[in-house]
């Protein structure tokens, strides 16, 4: 078999844009070293086998983050496919419940508006995320 038909992994995360009271959204700057490091990103990770969206969500908010959060509705879910890798996102709304957010397995967190988005570098799928997310601001005003 040659190299071109050989098909990169797959991984199915789930993806938390997480609300503030001042409707402010958290993004984190992924590590220097590794995959797409130094890029900002919606938190979560990988569903683990046996695991809800929403139970993962939870789980890797917390120890990525060190806070605790609702998982809300369902914005969107992305398939993309880097070169090295499928990705399924699953999208949901969550809403900080308790915590201030740590930097634990990432380089950087922030609170941003959703216009301030657009100053930081995501990965290519994230760009469907932040679309999504104008156009449900939209609808729901």
């Amino acid at each position: 078999m040659n190299e071109t038909t050989s098909v990169p992994p797959h991984k199915i995360i789930g993806v938390a844009v997480i609300w503030n009271d001042q409707r402010q959204i958290l993004i984190d700057r992924r590590r220097q070293e590794g995959v797409m490091g130094g890029l900002w990103e919606f938190p979560g990770g990988k569903i683990e086998p046996g695991e809800t969206v929403e139970d993962c969500i939870q789980r890797e908010i917390q120890e990525e983050l060190g806070i605790a959060i609702k998982v809300c509705e369902h914005l969107i879910t992305i398939d993309h496919t880097y070169t090295h890798l499928r990705v399924t996102l699953t999208v949901h709304h969550c809403h900080l419940i308790k915590g201030v957010p740590q930097p634990i397995e990432c380089e950087e967190v922030r609170w941003v508006s959703l216009d301030e988005l657009e100053y930081f570098a995501f990965p290519e799928a994230n760009t469907q995320i932040i679309a999504a997310l104008r156009e449900w601001l939209v609808v729901s005003g």
